[in-house]
């Protein structure tokens, strides 16, 4: 059994672009990129469904994604400063002179 082969997104929407013009036959479109027409019946189906994506705006889930590191990112620099500073104390303390 062979390995499966991956394909990558800009591939499939040439395929799937290349099927809905209709300038050629599914069959004609087997043989011009080498998949089946099973295949390609699936990536004009889901470029069709995902279609509108395009002209969305960022949704909420990515927003919130978003802020969620942004808070996490806060919170590391938050830390590194506390440790930072309590560490030039700890030098100035011991003698050790700040570089």
């Amino acid at each position: 059994m062979g390995k499966r082969t991956r394909y990558t997104a800009e591939f499939k929407a040439n395929v799937a672009l290349a099927a809905l013009k209709e300038q050629e036959t599914i069959s004609e479109l087997v043989h011009r990129f080498g998949v089946s027409a099973m295949t390609i019946s699936k990536w004009k189906q889901d470029f069709l469904i995902n279609s509108s994506k395009v002209f969305e705006g960022e949704s909420q889930e990515s927003k919130d994604d978003r802020e969620e590191e942004v808070q996490k990112l806060h919170a590391t620099i938050g830390r590194l400063t506390v440790e930072r500073d309590f560490l030039a104390d700890a030098c100035k303390r011991a003698g050790l002179k700040k570089k």
